[in-house]
């Protein structure tokens, strides 16, 4: 009788009462109502952290505060980093070396070769810069993003060469066009930036991106990684063009929420469910605790909606918690098992202050993204190329502008904490200079000439040099 109502789906059998073995029966209504209290009580019993540890938080979980060493490394990484959009400035110089120890662009080149890494272009910033997103192979049919329209005649014929003839080099596109160099190119690009084509090398991503900056900051060659190629073709050609494949559209996978955990596909196609299922589970290990706030700051299709569902359906399944985790944020906040008890561990600084320079575009900053930047009159910040935050305990202390000529300050207004926060904040800059062997000239500290700024002996402690233009230091390897 007990079989004939579980195949009716009126009773449930399973192990419901904690510390006892065998199978139990229940009625679905019943066992409903139990999960739903057992999940608001849960939700209650989280007290919120404050915005900081947030910002304490996300270094910590991308790994940023402990590098790790090795290719096996460097596919971990990319694995929590796949899909989120990536300017493609910051990828060797700032987001990969802040995770990698000893990291060497070489390594994407030959992952890229294996077949093991693909990049799309997300959108071009400027002419010599863009967001790219990064996929391991297997995830690619899941995780991609759809392309946009491309209006450009010669593009259009590109992109059809590269369907009936495969991956080309740019000498054998020219041939086959007869199109000038610098116009092919230019079609070529607009293919990568709207998520069509890609290369099997970064080596000319970095081409576009490094060939034509000559500020003092990049003085020294840019990384060139693997690939070296005997064609002529203008800077930005090198390497083999190819389309992107298109995962086909919606096929008999069903309607489950079930998807393989290596989110790899046989070659059938996905469907809009395993999709977002798939998309939600990545989100989730980039953030470790997901928020609306997060999810809209990467420009995900359809938004936060479009996991909301599914991240219903695995927190019914006690696969990921719901609560409010952080104050201040929206309700609606999802962590994996561990990320929430990890967060509040971290919501009492220690003894010795947590202090780290990020690029304002790394994921594992949390500001001008799942937090707010701070408010300060006449002052507009931004996640923009170049610029970097530095984080103390967790909390945004300043704002490093493009080319470092300008720095904003958020420090505590009491003391002792203002200067204590001050001296950590130039001490890490002077390291931001030594590490990266170069020069720093800082040329106002919020709106005033470093020179005469407030925080000007302070900077002097820490190392800098006051000169006419403002405050200087060298890195320990240059000169």
């Amino acid at each position: 009788a007990l079989q004939r109502l579980a195949a009716a789906e009126r009773v449930v059998e399973g192990e419901f009462t904690p510390g006892r073995r065998g199978a139990e029966w229940c009625d679905a209504g019943v066992l409903r109502t139990l999960k739903r209290r057992s999940l608001a009580r849960l939700r209650r019993e989280v007290e919120p952290v404050p915005p900081g540890a947030l910002g304490r938080f996300l270094p910590h979980w991308h790994g940023v505060m402990r590098p790790r060493v090795g290719l096996d490394a460097l596919l971990t990484v990319i694995e929590q980093l796949q899909g989120a959009p990536l300017l493609a400035s910051a990828l060797d110089t700032e987001i990969f070396p802040a995770r990698i120890t000893g990291y060497r662009p070489d390594d994407l080149d030959r992952l890229c070769s294996a077949g093991e890494l693909r990049w799309a272009g997300l959108a071009a910033v400027g002419p010599h810069d863009g967001r790219i997103a990064l996929y391991l192979s297997d995830h690619w049919p899941l995780l991609s993003r759809a392309p946009r329209a491309i209006e450009s005649p010669l593009a259009l014929r590109v992109r059809g060469l590269l369907a009936e003839r495969g991956a080309q080099f740019f000498s054998d596109l020219v041939e086959q066009t007869s199109a000038f160099p610098t116009d092919l190119l230019a079609a070529l690009w607009d293919l990568v930036w709207a998520g069509e084509a890609t290369n099997d090398t970064l080596a000319p991503l970095r081409k576009i991106v490094h060939g034509a900056v000559s500020d003092h900051r990049r003085r020294s060659a840019p990384p060139q990684g693997l690939f070296r190629s005997r064609r002529l073709g203008p800077p930005g050609s090198e390497g083999r063009w190819s389309l992107l494949p298109r995962p086909p559209a919606d096929m008999s996978l069903g309607t489950g929420l079930h998807v393989q955990k290596d989110m790899s596909l046989s070659p059938g196609a996905a469907s809009e469910t395993a999709r977002a299922t798939a998309l939600a589970r990545t989100l989730l290990a980039r953030h470790g605790v997901l928020t609306r706030e997060g999810v809209m700051a990467e420009d995900v299709a359809g938004g936060f909606s479009a996991v909301y569902s599914v991240l219903g359906a695995m927190e019914s399944a006690g696969k990921i918690r719901r609560g409010y985790f952080v104050a201040g944020l929206g309700g609606a906040q999802f962590a994996v098992a561990g990320a929430d008890e990890r967060l509040r561990a971290l919501r009492e600084p220690g003894d010795v202050p947590e202090v780290i320079v990020l690029a304002s575009t790394d994921p594992a900053n949390a500001y001008g993204a799942a937090l707010p930047w701070p408010e300060r009159p006449g002052t507009r910040l931004a996640r923009s190329a170049h610029t970097r935050v530095v984080l103390v305990d967790g909390v945004l202390v300043a704002y490093l502008a493009k080319d470092a000529r300008a720095l904003w300050t958020f420090l505590p207004e009491s003391e002792p904490e203002r200067a204590q926060t001050a001296a950590a904040l130039a001490g890490a800059l002077a390291g931001l200079a030594h590490a990266g062997r170069r020069t720093l000239l800082i040329g106002q500290i919020d709106g005033v000439d470093a020179q005469v700024a407030p925080l000007t002996q302070t900077f002097e402690r820490a190392g800098f040099a006051i000169t006419t233009q403002g405050l200087f230091i060298r890195g320990q390897d240059e000169g």
